[in-house]
């Protein structure tokens, strides 16, 4: 998922690369690069609002997750990220995915507050709805007719006449405390959203299927700062031809199975250009998934475009954490609950923050008492789930 954030990456690797200079040769003159890294380093730094990709593109390891608003704002919130019950390694799960030596990760005893005994959805993939390709095992349509979407959707049954609200979370996967956080302590109705250059993204996909949770996967689409706005190496481009952006969707929707749709990752610019964006509606289509759109894109032609193909789009109401904080979330979350009365539902998405993670744990908490119903974010999207045995 994405919004357009505040800050600027080349301040956090310029202090990264004096502050290993400094520890080479005086260990106390460290503080002090890092510091000049922050008030000296990249003269836009303190400029106007831009907008900053989640990824990075390297040679070697995976691309890393940028922050979408300035550091200070997120280790502001450090001290109040909600307790996990879990003890942290240095990597992500081994379960179940290609993260080969990461170190081992302890579960010592998971938070009930929030999570109570939740349904585990059926481990991924389910025999019937993918097949096995070049780029990885892709989604298709089952032998009964079923698609991917009703096959990997939590299951819901809707109160008649009672309000519902769907959360999103997206990020993740790039951050451990934040995903596990996301997994372990919110509810199995909240829908999360994970990036597709995660190491072990089908062992983070299985974690949390197996807590409840429904998965969407993120694709990285070009934004308008395209290349300054990196979204990584499978980034769809308006200036590509359409195989090459077909050959980029296989290839991230082949890194996992178990997600029943797909979101945008940035893609302002792509999402104005039809001659672009209609093929990959297609061939989303003809998976069998949907695409919830964040909602953060002007002008957007992607809603003509997945009409014209058939895909069922759907698009947010709302991006509760623009402004980073408890209050503002809070904010944003009543908002929703004001358009669920009008509409009958609405759909707010948020990322993988630790204020983000925790205002929408105690909000769901009390959200039955206030006569709403909480729903995962298929359901607001009309997918029909006809659950698939494993």
């Amino acid at each position: 998922m994405s919004a357009s954030r505040a800050a600027d990456g080349s301040v956090l690797r310029t202090g990264l690369s004096q502050f290993a200079l400094s520890i080479a040769a005086f260990g106390t003159l460290a503080a002090g690069a890092v510091g000049a890294a922050f008030f000296f380093g990249d003269d836009d730094a303190g400029g106007p609002r831009i907008e900053l990709a989640l990824y990075s593109e390297q040679n070697g390891p995976p691309p890393l997750l940028k922050n979408r608003s300035s550091l200070e704002a997120l280790d502001a919130h450090a001290a109040g990220e909600p307790s996990l019950g879990v003890e942290y390694g240095d990597a992500l799960p081994e379960d179940g995915g290609d993260g080969e030596g990461a170190a081992t990760m302890t579960v010592t005893e998971i938070s009930t507050n929030a999570v109570n005994a939740p349904t585990a959805l059926p481990r991924a993939p389910i025999s019937g709805y993918f097949e096995r390709t070049a780029a990885g095992d892709l989604p298709k349509v089952g032998p009964d007719g079923r698609t991917p979407a009703e096959a990997y959707a939590r299951p819901f049954i809707a109160t008649p006449g009672t309000p519902r609200v769907s959360l999103i979370v997206g990020g993740l996967g790039m951050t451990q405390k934040h995903t596990l956080a996301a997994i372990n302590e919110l509810p199995p109705e909240v829908t999360l959203s994970f990036v597709p250059y995660a190491n072990d993204l089908q062992g983070w996909i299985n974690r949390a299927r197996a807590a409840g949770h429904e998965v969407l996967l993120e694709l990285p689409m070009e934004a308008y700062d395209y290349p300054n706005v990196d979204s990584g190496p499978q980034t769809l481009l308006t200036s590509a031809k359409p195989e090459e952006n077909l050959r980029r969707l296989n290839i991230l929707m082949g890194k996992a199975t178990g997600y029943f749709g797909v979101t945008n990752y940035q893609g302002a610019r792509f999402a104005t250009d039809a001659a672009a964006a209609t093929p990959v509606m297609k061939a989303l289509k003809d998976r069998g998934l949907v695409f919830l759109h964040d909602g953060a894109a002007a002008r957007s032609v992607l809603p003509q475009a997945a009409n014209q193909t058939g895909l069922d789009f759907t698009v947010a109401d709302r991006i509760v954490d623009a402004e980073l904080s408890a209050d503002a979330i809070d904010r944003e979350l009543l908002a929703l609950e004001a358009l669920a009365i009008q509409n009958g539902k609405a759909i707010g998405v948020g990322f993988a923050y630790p204020v983000t993670i925790e205002q929408f744990r105690i909000w769901a908490e009390g959200l039955k008492a206030k006569g709403y119903q909480l729903a995962p974010a298929s359901a607001s999207a009309g997918v029909e789930t006809r659950a698939a045995k494993p």
